[in-house]
């Protein structure tokens, strides 16, 4: 099969995947990354990398350009901030710490795997069924009294701030500039099957299992 084929049936079966079985593979490869040793997220860290500046350049860019700062505390306070052996052993009072440095490696490259994983997932999903696999699945949480209309939208419009939706940042929103009206978010409903509802609850029960453990 030539190259133009495979991409195309690669990208029909992505597509032709339902929306809530997307975001539980994501969710549970995001889950997985705060469980991994340091080498493996190292690698991690390169394929996300890699991957991320490959098929959504400009949004992996974006995105890790908004969290360079929370990168740069994280760097500081677990690096400065940690009790362990002094780096620099002349100047213990003023040099990091070695067990503050890995910390602030593991904590930031797991930042970084995710930021690229957003990128990956928003650039890759389009907006409407997005918001139709988060409503799929919330909807189990209706009978806690939670509304999955509602908390669906408002998890896709984190979704859209987290990455500067309709071309405002916050120094737009802090100068209270208009850009005119976002566009709106549409509700495409998908049914939840048996598939999926298998997947979210052994996703559920891994999750609540290692916040036990």
């Amino acid at each position: 099969m030539p190259p133009r084929r495979k991409r195309a049936a690669a990208a029909l079966s992505f597509t032709a995947m339902h929306s809530g079985s997307i975001l539980l593979i994501w969710l549970a490869g995001v889950t997985l990354v705060q469980l991994l040793p340091p080498v493996t997220l190292t690698l991690a860290l390169g394929s996300a990398l890699l991957l991320a500046f490959a098929f959504a350049p400009q949004r992996a860019r974006r995105l890790v350009r908004r969290v360079r700062v929370f990168l740069l505390v994280i760097a500081v306070l677990f690096a400065w901030f940690t009790p362990g052996e002094a780096v620099i052993r002349a100047w213990p009072s003023l040099s990091p710490s070695r067990e503050g440095l890995e910390m602030a490696y593991l904590h930031g490259a797991r930042l970084l795997v995710v930021v690229c994983a957003v990128a990956l997932l928003l650039e890759r999903l389009p907006a409407d069924r997005l918001v139709s696999g988060l409503y799929a699945l919330c909807r189990p949480l209706a009978c806690a009294g939670l509304s999955a209309e509602r908390l669906a939208l408002r998890l896709m419009l984190v979704f859209r701030y987290v990455e500067g939706g309709a071309g405002r940042g916050w120094k737009d929103w802090l100068g209270g500039q208009d850009e005119g009206e976002e566009a709106p978010v549409l509700l495409r409903r998908e049914r939840l099957g048996w598939v999926e509802g298998t997947m979210f609850c052994g996703l559920v029960l891994a999750w609540a299992g290692w916040l036990w453990w």
